[in-house]
């Protein structure tokens, strides 16, 4: 039974204290650490109290049930969405969408260290989460300098589901200003399919082309979906 159909119900006020001690995520934590918790526990901790009717345990077992049980899909949930929940209000809504970006931001730090031009893999999993969460499509370049070594990246279009529109001219702006010899672009498909569109492929030729009219390299064209990725140059679709 959720949370949802349990309105109604008159319970007297339930608070971490009457939970047997073992069960306490603040004594816990002191016994056991953090890395014992569950994300259940960790989340109530955060929240700090329940309501009249529930324990903050219980109110962060049904946030987790509405992401599917990962804490990352939190960022998928907006902060209007979160205040629908029972008990959650818009501090609270607020305290949960900061725990998602913080989780993001340390995805991504994690990942940065192990960023690598020549590994697609590696470009993926850095942007993912930034990406794979969008509602809309986003495009951006990755820029690096002639020994590889990566100098930055910038937004250069946001468009609707299905499509944005690319300025190659703001993309070579962007990278002449990072001083960039080589360049990988990236895009989403909100459907969660990373397979590229005739459109994509198209405009992938023409970026390669303006690249090279500026001593510059395309290198890679990777399309991020939900949890997948393609990428042109280990399809070998980059044009020569």
């Amino acid at each position: 039974m959720t949370l949802g159909k349990q309105k109604g119900y008159l319970l007297s006020h339930i608070s971490l204290k009457n939970l047997p001690e073992s069960e306490r995520p603040y004594e816990r934590f002191l016994t056991l650490g953090a890395e014992a918790l569950s994300d259940a526990e960790l989340l109530a901790i955060i929240l700090k109290t329940g309501t009249r009717e529930h324990t903050s345990l219980e109110l962060a077992r049904e946030i987790l049930s509405k992401c599917q049980g990962n804490l990352l899909n939190l960022y998928e949930l907006s902060h209007e969405q979160l205040m629908e929940l029972p008990g959650i209000g818009p501090v609270k809504a607020i305290q949960l969408k900061v725990i998602a970006e913080l989780s993001r931001r340390i995805v991504k730090t994690g990942r940065g260290y192990r960023l690598s031009m020549d590994s697609p893999a590696s470009i993926a999993n850095y942007y993912m989460e930034d990406m794979r969460h969008r509602r809309e499509e986003v495009f951006l370049g990755a820029f690096f300098d002639a020994k590889c070594k990566f100098l930055g990246d910038s937004l250069i279009a946001t468009g609707s589901v299905s499509y944005a529109c690319v300025s190659p001219m703001e993309l070579f702006r962007k990278a002449l200003l990072h001083n960039a010899v080589m360049i990988v672009v990236l895009h989403n498909h909100p459907s969660g399919d990373p397979n590229p569109s005739r459109e994509d492929i198209a405009l992938t030729g023409q970026l390669t082309k303006g690249a090279e009219l500026l001593g510059m390299t395309l290198t890679d064209h990777i399309v991020i979906g939900d949890n997948r990725y393609f990428s042109f140059c280990e399809n070998h679709m980059l044009s020569t």
